[in-house]
């Protein structure tokens, strides 16, 4: 059944093979020796807040992305879930999905449930690695029988199958066990492995002891038998336990990607930990003869300290893929809503768009922007150039679907040297983004966008910048704002924030916003600096949603460009 799926489309579903409709899904049953497991999801009929084009489940719960990868022709997407509620709990599995394209899902077999003494109370996160030969294996973590963390392995039963929908757990599990001085319950997410110049393998375990976090470092000459590094890849001080670690090499010179075991003066290597509720990382340069990451600066546990995404966003994971030369993040978007509302609702989480990730020119961080594969599901294009917004402007971008939407903008700003000053030493962004909100005039900002606001603006989720004049330099802030993000009480409606790293003098104030319901991914500065927020407008819901640029500072700005999309739904399991 290669390049087959299962296509639902309102409450009928009906089967593809090679694109060729053959059959009404009337026909399946429980019994059927079909590889693809259909779901039924008891969800309310009402659903304001499901998405149209991200990834989720038809129903209960998701987290953390598991092994993503290319192999054969096709896409896969692991991920935790809940088969049994929409909360968190025991009997955690990895759910799997495929797709030809990132954007369009079909969900298959769960690939490893609980079901053995390395594994009995839940299968937690991991990462494939291909091995020599196209050979995909899995490392995850089990919860075994006595709530320790253990390391375990999987094989595909058949490596000919393209879709992977069988996976075999190794007899000899588990394959790494929490070492001395390691709390049973600290020791978890194994990042995929890499092959040192000397052949052997290397996977870093997520951990915490002796008051810092960690990556433990082990090494394999055959990919089962392991032995612990005697130091830790990297441990930081200012840290808590580290989950979901990722490293990754980046390209010094290109945007493109490279393959996990590539070491040389061509890349540098980035340390990624998710440490609660955020995703850090660090830049630097491997030791291979030391097995040792040297980072240009340490975590510090401030506002500091580089993140992947400034907003709601975790347990993020890579991979590369080698049908286009690039590296993919995923990550888990958690509710800002109750456990009841979660439970009311039928389902908990979702997938971010999948992001394109390389280093910036001046080689300091990371760039992230949606998959070009998005772009398919854009309709019904509107567009604006050269609108002066003056002070207290707001500017309705009409002729979209404003609650399913992409939209790409561009500011210019005539007078910068008239800018307020700022002094950014010790200055935490996201503490000014909440003090100085989109209803706080300064000189040039606030300015932005208004997304899922409703036509009188009782609700809205603001977007917008800010810019200073720095010592020498010129400062800009970038701000996702959910105060009046919804009538509804009970809500996080948590206040975003963080700088963006470009020089308002070389180049334009840019901003694109996916709009998708219940999430907002908003990416800055041509991508140098991404804050996602989930919001649940109580009135600005499907044709009641309108989106605004707006500018509430006293000097104008001149919208440069603005490209604005309704979003086409997207396949999604």
């Amino acid at each position: 059944m290669d390049k087959s799926l299962l296509l639902f489309v309102g409450i009928s579903c009906f089967l593809l093979i090679n694109g060729v409709k053959v059959e009404d899904c009337d026909f399946l049953t429980e019994t059927d020796n079909t590889r693809f497991q259909l779901f039924q999801a008891s969800v309310p009929e009402e659903q304001p807040y499901r998405t149209a084009y991200h990834f989720q489940p038809p129903k209960n719960w998701l987290n953390d992305p598991n092994g993503p990868m290319y192999y054969n022709g096709v896409y896969h997407l692991f991920y935790q879930h809940n088969p049994h509620s929409a909360l968190f709990g025991d009997g955690m599995v990895w759910a799997h999905s495929a797709s030809y394209d990132l954007i369009n899902w079909f969900s298959l077999d769960h690939a490893l449930v609980p079901s053995e003494p390395f594994d009995a109370i839940s299968c937690w996160s991991g990462s494939v690695t291909i091995l020599p030969g196209n050979k995909p294996v899995i490392l995850y973590t089990g919860i075994d029988a006595n709530y320790n963390q253990v390391q375990n392995l999987a094989t595909p039963k058949n490596r000919s199958d393209p879709l992977l929908i069988e996976w075999v757990k190794y007899s000899g599990n588990p394959l790494m066990t929490p070492p001395k001085g390691v709390d049973g319950d600290n020791f978890r997410d194994p990042t995929t492995a890499w092959q040192g110049p000397d052949g052997t393998w290397k996977v870093v375990i997520g951990s915490y002891s002796n008051n810092q976090g960690m990556a433990i470092l082990y090494q394999s000459e055959d990919f089962v038998h392991w032995t612990m590094h005697r130091d830790p890849l990297y441990s930081a001080s200012k840290t808590q336990m580290w989950e979901c670690p990722d490293f990754f090499p980046v390209s010094i010179n290109s945007t493109n990607g490279v393959d996990t075991s590539v070491a040389n003066p061509s890349v540098r290597h980035v340390m990624k930990a998710s440490v609660n509720p955020h995703d850090y990382y660090i830049v630097g340069t491997y030791d291979t003869e030391q097995e040792k990451f040297l980072p240009d600066a340490d975590f510090t546990g401030t506002s500091s300290d580089l993140r992947i995404d400034y907003g709601k966003f975790y347990a993020s994971k890579t991979f590369f893929d080698s049908k286009r030369n690039r590296r993919i993040l995923w990550a888990w978007v958690n509710e800002s809503d109750s456990s009841e509302d979660d439970i009311q609702k039928g389902w908990s989480g979702l997938q971010a768009i999948p992001r394109q990730i390389w280093l910036d020119r001046a080689g300091k961080q990371l760039v992230q922007w949606p998959v070009e594969e998005l772009n398919n599901l854009r309709d019904n294009q509107v567009y604006v150039y050269g609108k002066q917004l003056e002070s207290g402007s707001v500017f309705e971008v009409s002729g979209i679907t404003a609650s399913q939407a992409d939209i790409e903008i561009n500011f210019e700003l005539p007078k910068l040297e008239e800018a307020e000053f700022m002094d950014t030493i010790l200055v935490d962004p996201q503490l000014i983004c909440d003090r100085q909100d989109s209803s706080v005039t300064g000189k040039y900002g606030p300015f932005g966008l208004l997304a899922l606001a409703t036509k009188d603006l009782t609700e809205q989720t603001a977007v917008f910048f800010r810019v200073f004049r720095g010592d020498n330099r010129y400062v800009v802030l970038m701000c996702s704002e959910q105060k009046r993000s919804s009538l509804r009480d009970n809500l996080d409606k948590t206040t975003y924030g963080a700088f963006v790293d470009i020089d308002p003098r070389q180049e334009m104030v840019s901003l694109r916003t996916l709009i998708d319901h219940s999430i907002i991914e908003s990416f800055g500065g041509e991508g140098r600096t991404c804050i996602t927020a989930r919001v649940y407008p109580k009135l600005a819901i499907n044709n009641e949603a309108h989106l605004f640029a707006f500018n509430n500072g006293t000097l104008s700005v001149t919208i440069s460009s603005l490209h604005a999309w309704s979003m086409n739904k997207a396949r999604v399991n």
